[in-house]
């Protein structure tokens, strides 16, 4: 009996290995990638291969999703989904959430907000969403006001009321832990300060709040959502040991959404 149990279980991985499933997966650098390699720990059990393409930028992703290089993505907001969908006309559609990842504020210089001088640099990143994510975040802490009406991708052209007169750089989101050393004080996202060695926990100096609508998610193709893959790499996203890996891998600088 031991024999035949050995033997049905040994066919029974022998068929799930040849009816898996290759997907490629685009993450972006630090929390991204690193979650995906848990995921796709779990997803190959489950009959799913992920191989994960990682890139440096926020813009190629959904060009490569949309372009049918990649079968998934995971590295960006609800807000910068539907900005690139509106920009560029992109038919990609999520499909579950992940993580939300509280972005912080960061310097060299200072190590308390009061003490930012006027004309302060700020260096926030260059696509619309996220710069406009970075100026909500000093909105909310009073040191500028936006216009009214101005929703989630606000400009610097719609800052009304700049008491400190603050100067804001524009720079590509994954260069802007270089740009410390040259500004007073830099609004980065976690998975680019994770990557560079910051810690949100240790080295911010003020943080998001918990409460953002930034949460993200996987997308795919239009068209392509109810395939049955989609719901495995979902499920495989949303298993206890991916939040378990999350949780005690990032103390609480990363939050799961499930």
């Amino acid at each position: 009996m031991l024999r035949l149990t050995t033997l049905a279980s040994a066919l029974a991985l022998s068929t799930a290995a040849a009816m898996a499933e290759d997907i490629k997966v685009g993450v972006s650098p630090g929390e991204h990638g690193e979650i995906m390699e848990k995921v796709a720990e779990v997803a190959e059990p489950m009959g799913l291969n992920i191989e994960i393409i990682e890139f440096s930028d926020y813009v190629v992703p959904n060009q490569a999703l949309a372009d049918g290089d990649l079968d998934a993505n995971s590295f960006q907001h609800r807000p910068y989904l539907e900005n690139q969908m509106k920009d560029r006309g992109f038919e990609l559609v999520e499909v579950g959430t992940t993580i939300t990842t509280p972005m912080g504020i960061y310097s060299d210089r200072i190590e308390d907000l009061a003490d930012l001088p006027d004309g302060a640099q700020v260096a926030i990143p260059n696509d619309p969403t996220n710069g406009g994510r970075a100026l909500l975040i000093l909105q909310d802490l009073g040191l500028i006001t936006l216009a009214e009406d101005t929703g989630l991708v606000p400009s610097p052209l719609d800052v009304s009321d700049n008491p400190k007169g603050l100067q804001f750089l524009e720079l590509d989101a994954a260069q802007l832990p270089r740009t410390l050393a040259d500004a007073d004080i830099a609004i980065i996202n976690t998975n680019y300060a994770l990557a560079s060695g910051l810690s949100p926990k240790a080295d911010a100096i003020a943080m998001e709040k918990a409460d953002s609508p930034y949460v993200n998610i996987i997308v795919v193709q239009e068209g392509r959502q109810d395939e049955p893959w989609v719901q495995t790499l979902v499920d495989a996203y949303h298993s206890a040991e991916v939040k378990a890996f999350i949780d005690e891998k990032y103390e609480g600088a990363v939050l799961t959404s499930w």
